[in-house]
Parts: C-alpha cells; sequence; structure tokens
C-alpha cells in the first residue's frame, strides 16, 4: 500500500507542496485497488482479533470478572467499522469499473476521489484498532457506592410519603415512578430521600445514579453525568447513546432524575427502558402531571402540601424555641404566620427562618400585615420563593393560557371557582375567542383548565357536582399577583382587595393604571366619585352588600370588558353612566334587587 503514484520538480517550496497535495489527491485513485485489498485482508485480521478478545472476556465474566470499559468502547467501534467498511465493499465492484489507463484515470473523478478517500481513511482507522493491544481485559467486579445526597438538617412530615414511594418502588411491576406537584412541596428532597435509601438498602443494584435535569433539556449532558457515574469515558456525540446502552443493558441500575419539564426520551440518551426482566427502575420528579403520561406512568404519585398540623411543627422547628419562648404571644402569631403557607414546605422554612430572628409581637404583627395585604413585600419572598414558583408560570404553553392563570388571582384566597363562571370571564375579557361559536370557547376554556391543573398551578377540588370547582394555593395565587404587577413594579395593575371585609373602595394613586380590579365579598354599600380607569378591563364586585352606585362611576371606564355586580341583594338600580361602557362584553346582575335596565 502506499502513494507510489508522484513526481518531483526541481522547484521552490511553494510549487513543492503543491506537487505534493496532488500527488497525495491522485494516490486515491491510483491506490485504490491496492487500498481495497489491504482494507480486505486487514479487516479480516481485526475480526478475528475482535472473535479472540470477546471469548477471552466471556470466559473472564463467567469467572464474575467485570470487563474494563476500554474494553467495551472497542468493540463497539469495532462493529461500527465493520459495517462502514461491508458499506465500502459493497460499492467495490461499481467504483473500480469506473478507472481506466491503469487507475489514472476515473470516468467520474469526483466520485472516485470522494470513495478512494474513505477507503484510504477506513484502513488507517482499520489498522489503528488492530494495533491496539489489550493486557488486561477484565477485573474484579466492584460495586460503585452510592453518592448521598445532603438533606436539610430536619425534614417533617414526609415519613408517610417516603414510605408508600419507597415501597411502590421496590413492587416488581413498576420500572418507572414519577412524583409530581407543585413547585416548593418537597419533590425534590422527597427523591433525595430514596436515593440515600439505597445506601443502606442496595436491593441488588449496580449502579444508583443521580440527574438534575431542570427546565432545559440537554441530552448530552444527561449523558455525560451517567457515563461519568458509571465510570464510561468521553466518546463522539453520535456514539454516546449507544455506548452507554451496550453497558447498561447489562447492568440493573436505579436512574432519578430530579425536575424534568418534558419528556425525557430514555432511548435518545442511551438508557434501556426499565422491565420487569431487566428489573431496573427510573424515577423522576416533575411539576406536571402531563410529563407523567407522556413518560408512560400509569399511577404517577402526588407531592401534597403538608396539613396543618404537621406544616405548624415545620414552621416552629424553623423559627426555634427561643424565638418562641420570647413572649407569650408569639406562638399564637405563629399559628398565623404558619397558616399563611398553606403547608408548601418551601414557604414554611423561608419564612420560618426569617421569623427566627423577630422576638417582638410588633415584628410578627408586621409581618402578618405584609403577607396578608401584598407577601411580595415579606422578606425573601421576592427573592426566594415566588421565582421559584414562576418557573411553572414560564413553562405554560401560549400568552393567552398565562393570562388565564393570572385571572384566578382575582378572586379570594381559598376560594372556589366556579369552572364555567370563570371561562365565560375569560371569553369577555376577550383570553378565549368567542367569535367562532360559544360552545367551542368554552370546550377551549375547559382545556386550559386542565392544562393549568396538570402544571400544578390549580387544584381541582372533588364534590358532588357536575363539574367540580378549582382553586389557587394561597402561595401561588401570591405568585400571579406579584407577575400581574410586573414582579412588584406596577403595584396597582391589579387591585385585588376580595374576601377581606373592606367598607369602602381602596385608595388608589393612580387610577390610570389599574387593569383588573376585584373588590368581590367586602362590605362595600356605596360606589361613589368618577375614577378616570381608562385601562380597567375587568371589575368584579359579586357578593357584597352594596347598594347605591354614583351616576357617574361608570363615566371613565371605556375599555372595561367583564361587570359583576351580582349576589348584591339591596342594589336596586343602575345608573345611566352604566350606558358609557361601549366595550361592555359580560354583565352579571344576576341576584341583585334590579328588575329593569332604563
Amino acid at each position: 500500500m502506499g502513494n507510489i503514484f508522484s513526481f518531483s520538480l526541481p522547484c521552490d517550496p511553494c510549487i513543492n507542496k503543491i506537487s505534493n497535495w496532488i500527488d497525495k489527491k491522485v494516490g486515491y485513485i491510483h491506490n485504490l485497488e491496492e487500498n481495497l485489498t489491504a482494507l480486505v485482508t486487514t479487516m479480516e485480521e481485526l475480526k478475528a482479533k475482535r472473535d479472540d478478545l470477546s471469548t477471552r472476556v466471556t470466559r473472564e465474566e463467567d469467572r464474575g470478572l467485570q470487563r474494563l470499559a476500554q474494553i467495551e468502547v472497542w468493540l463497539n467501534r469495532v462493529a461500527t467499522i465493520e459495517k462502514e467498511v461491508d458499506d465500502l465493499l459493497d460499492a467495490r465492484d461499481d467504483e473500480l469499473q469506473r478507472l481506466f489507463l491503469c487507475g489514472l484515470c476515473s470516468k467520474s473523478l469526483r466520485s472516485s476521489y470522494r470513495y478512494g478517500k474513505q477507503v484510504f481513511l477506513t484502513l488507517k482507522e482499520v489498522e489503528k484498532l488492530h494495533g491496539r493491544e489489550f493486557e488486561v481485559t477484565a477485573e474484579q467486579a466492584q460495586t460503585s457506592e452510592v453518592q448521598e445526597r445532603q438533606l436539610q438538617r430536619t425534614i417533617v412530615g414526609q415519613e408517610t410519603m417516603l414510605d408508600k414511594a419507597w415501597k411502590h418502588l421496590k413492587e416488581d411491576g413498576v420500572g418507572i415512578m414519577g412524583m409530581y406537584g407543585m413547585g416548593g412541596v418537597g419533590k425534590t428532597t422527597l427523591l433525595m430521600q430514596i436515593n440515600n435509601k439505597f445506601s443502606e438498602e442496595r436491593c441488588g443494584f449496580d449502579f444508583v445514579i443521580w440527574v438534575v435535569v431542570s427546565r432545559e433539556l440537554h441530552v448530552e449532558n444527561i449523558q455525560d453525568e451517567i457515563a461519568r457515574k458509571v465510570g464510561l469515558g468521553g466518546e463522539e456525540k453520535s456514539q454516546k447513546a449507544d455506548l452507554l446502552y451496550n453497558f447498561l443493558k447489562k447492568k440493573r441500575f436505579v436512574l432519578f432524575l430530579d425536575d424534568i419539564w418534558q419528556k425525557v426520551d430514555l432511548t435518545e440518551i442511551g438508557v434501556p427502558f426499565p422491565t420487569t426482566q431487566n428489573k431496573c427502575k427510573v424515577v423522576f420528579t416533575t411539576r406536571s402531571q402531563e410529563v407523567c403520561s407522556r413518560m408512560e406512568v400509569e399511577d404517577p404519585m402526588e407531592v401534597r402540601c403538608l396539613d396543618e398540623k404537621v406544616a405548624l411543627d415545620l414552621f416552629q422547628n424553623k423559627v426555634g424555641q427561643r424565638t418562641l419562648g420570647s413572649d407569650p404571644e408569639i406562638p399564637h402569631l405563629a399559628r398565623i404566620v404558619a397558616k399563611k403557607c398553606c403547608g408548601l414546605p418551601l414557604a414554611l422554612t423561608v419564612i420560618g427562618e426569617t421569623m427566627s430572628c423577630k422576638r417582638t409581637v410588633g415584628e410578627w404583627r408586621s409581618a402578618i400585615d405584609d403577607l396578608t395585604s401584598y407577601a411580595a413585600k415579606f422578606v425573601d419572598m421576592e427573592d426566594k420563593i415566588l421565582p421559584l414558583l414562576k418557573y411553572s408560570y414560564d413553562s405554560l404553553k401560549g400568552e393567552h393560557v398565562k393570562a388565564c392563570l393570572l385571572y384566578c388571582a382575582l378572586f379570594p384566597e381559598d376560594y372556589k371557582i366556579d369552572k364555567e363562571q370563570l371561562i365565560d370571564y375569560w371569553i369577555g375579557e376577550g383570553i378565549i375567542d368567542g367569535s367562532k361559536g360559544i360552545e367551542r370557547a368554552e370546550n377551549k376554556g375547559y382545556e386550559i383548565i386542565g392544562d393549568l391543573v396538570r402544571a400544578s398551578l390549580l387544584i381541582e377540588e372533588v364534590e358532588w357536582v357536575e363539574t367540580e370547582p378549582v382553586r389557587m394555593h394561597d402561595v401561588v395565587r401570591e405568585m400571579a399577583l406579584w407577575i400581574a404587577s410586573e414582579l412588584g413594579r406596577e403595584k396597582e395593575a391589579f387591585i385585588v382587595h376580595a374576601g377581606v371585609g373592606s367598607t369602602e373602595i381602596p385608595k388608589i394613586k393612580d387610577w390610570n393604571t389599574v387593569r383588573r380590579m376585584s373588590l368581590m365579598k367586602n362590605k362595600i354599600r356605596d360606589l361613589a366619585g368618577s375614577p378616570a380607569c381608562l385601562q380597567l378591563t375587568t371589575f368584579l364586585m359579586q357578593w357584597g352588600d352594596l347598594e347605591n352606585i354614583s351616576s357617574e362611576f361608570f363615566k371613565s371606564m371605556p375599555k372595561l370588558l367583564v361587570l359583576d355586580l351580582s349576589f348584591n341583594d339591596n342594589l336596586t338600580n343602575l345608573p345611566d353612566g352604566v350606558s358609557d361602557l361601549v366595550s361592555l362584553k359580560y354583565l352579571n346582575l344576576s341576584s341583585t334587587g334590579i328588575r329593569h335596565l332604563h
């Protein structure tokens, strides 16, 4: 083998370089037949070496040894190059027929050049693989240690859930287990505890692998992390999946995938699908029920907020006995603050740690005021709690779905929202297009509610009614209000004083910035004045004590689309100014004293 077709000219170095370049390129064609012969011979020798090495490795594995990862890589590469050689040899006859003048010319120079170059490069690769020597092919099998995850110092309220999850995972019929729940509810903590249990009870698994996936799914990063955990070296991107698959298919493994936001294609990564035959397991956490379905989890496990007693225990643990004992009234105030967290471990932990140094009644009452009026004002709420929950909002598909979620924050805390009424509001506001028929728009509304429930942003209440109401977790509601106010920069964009017992309209600095207002379930009797609400699109004031509305009140609300005054028994008249609401699409006067409109 060699590039025997060459010539030299007594010229300067530049001419010599050109000469050598031409010599090399022409050599791909001129030496084609010789290189093909060498390729066949060397490949036969390589296959013989592969067979001998495979026999040797199998014999050592039968003795309980474990083949080296570099052997696995070499065997996989030989299998790949064998296919490439077969493809080249299939085209051999056609390519040789193109040559004439003893291989100096070709009927298709471009085709012959490409083919000749590929033969030459493949031959070099075969020679390189054939020249690799292995003194050691296997070693004593070692079970990798489980890398324990560092947990919080105190974990409260997950004992039952951990026991349930551990027993479920150990069942023979369970290959993939998914755990879902809202952000901050403790899914990662639970997954860490399951991981750590394998350090106590290995259950026959060769590898326990932990990978954090997060919002942006990067397949190659997951592959690299798994390869690192099982001791495989780096490979080209195109070969990583095959390398992992061929290694893992002979092992029993548990793969933990924390915080996934979309389907993770195990085949694309190179992870064998868990079955009852291979006895492997994949466990993941997500905020979305839909992701559980896409991952083919038949019975996903919901991680729920803590009940009130357990939540108080966690909160008090974070606050500490020294602070709780600093004033007789503080334990009572602590119960009020803990209740504001609605069992969400993230909020209980962050707020509890913040309050641990507050040892006066005034400080605790101030905290309660902040959490009640505008929770984003509370220390650490805007930095550590709301941004984490906002990831779920950011992951919603479509701005209209996001707008629908924010609209739900207009209702009072823990309010059971009637789905049909909510959808009517969305249609009235134009968030859902009603121009193609009400039934079609309503179906779209139910679809969006389902999306929000599956994203753990709304909670569906199970009741004996045709369509169960939904509600927002209080901390999710605070997140929605924070987002609606442009992350706190425009606090008057969403005015929500719902269900707080107000007797008068709140004082607003700039009515022109208000886009939506909810004063439902209050004790306001009179709507006086003529506020210039040029941007207002929704005004909700149902279920109250409203009696009188001034004639000028609606004069400056040109964009108002939704007006709900229902369930105000003492309201008997509407002012003439209601006729100025030229954009109004939805008006609800049911269960009022109004019997006719002028």
